[in-house]
């Protein structure tokens, strides 16, 4: 089962990070599974059903970049995680999930016809990230106005990907390793330079070695296949559902293209070092709407 730049700095930054060293960072801590009235996560429990009026039935990763699947009350007219609404399926089943750097709680919030709401304070675990300290000043954020005349097309096609809704049911699956090999960067790391913060890593850096296929984690649809970008290569983007998509970075070829329904463990494409990468390596990310999240907390680490 699931574990559970720009011309000026002012313009915004590249949607993804492309990864420039490969960080050696030891394995996140152990998590808590969560358990909201009812727990989705045991093996024995019964198929979904109507929750009655006054509950909200959930499970998952309950900490920094984790995420929660579950259902909303019967007779729900909405159900949010903080200011965002979920959608929900027709059994009433939906996703959520925390970003990187989210607070130590949210409130998870049904609401009803007439005003009544039903309310769970999530308490969200914070992480141990690995933060390097390097005595060294930052560079400069800024980039060249013909640099940014390249990038801004990119930068525009993967926002647009990330917003495409396309019912995709991938996000009720346990996911599966997009491909098995040695770990060279982790979700979350960052550097902090005379003080200043970086930008940490927003996926997880798997080498198993150029040309090795790499596999859908999850059923979906792919929303970008570009090729040649300036920082991520060859890219594929696939959208899970619910707002979850998942990103392949620096692929040497793509074997989907645009538009098209993949399958869990499908060959979607081969390992590479296209883009800005210092050696062959699949950077696989995960978003929720703008959340960024840990891929190692969507797979088995002993499969």
């Amino acid at each position: 089962m699931i574990r559970g730049s720009a011309v000026l700095a002012l313009l915004p930054l590249p949607l993804l990070a492309a990864c420039d060293r490969a960080a050696q960072d030891p394995p996140p801590p152990a998590l808590v599974p969560v358990l909201a009235l009812a727990s989705l996560a045991d093996d024995n429990a019964a198929p979904f059903r109507a929750q009655p009026r006054d509950e909200i039935t959930f499970a998952g990763e309950l900490t920094q970049g984790g995420w929660i699947k579950g259902r909303a009350p019967q007779g729900a007219n909405s159900i949010r995680l903080g200011e965002t609404e979920l959608a929900v399926d027709e059994a009433g089943n939906f996703f959520a999930a925390f970003d990187r750097d989210a607070g130590g709680s949210m409130a998870l919030v049904a609401e009803f016809a007439g005003g009544e709401v039903v309310e769970h304070e999530l308490e969200i675990a914070p992480r141990a990230w690995n933060i390097e300290h390097v005595n060294v000043a930052k560079r400069s954020g800024g980039s060249s106005e013909a640099w940014w005349k390249k990038r801004e097309p990119e930068w525009l096609a993967i926002k647009a990907a990330r917003e495409k809704a396309t019912g995709a049911t991938g996000w009720q699956q346990d996911f599966i390793w997009p491909v098995q090999g040695r770990i060279s960067g982790r979700f979350g790391s960052q550097r902090i330079y005379r003080g200043e913060p970086g930008s940490y890593h927003s996926g997880l850096d798997i080498a198993p070695g150029a040309g090795t296929p790499f596999v859908a984690p999850a059923d979906g649809v792919v929303v970008l296949a570009a090729d040649n970008f300036s920082l991520e290569g060859n890219l594929l983007i696939i959208d899970h559902g619910q707002g979850l998509n998942s990103a392949f970075l620096h692929a040497e070829r793509l074997m989907v293209k645009e538009g098209d329904a993949v399958r869990q463990g499908q060959h979607i494409g081969n390992v590479g070092a296209s883009g800005r990468a210092t050696g062959p390596h699949l950077h696989w990310s995960l978003k929720w709407h703008d959340a960024r999240l840990d891929p190692l907390l969507f797979v088995d680490p002993d499969a």
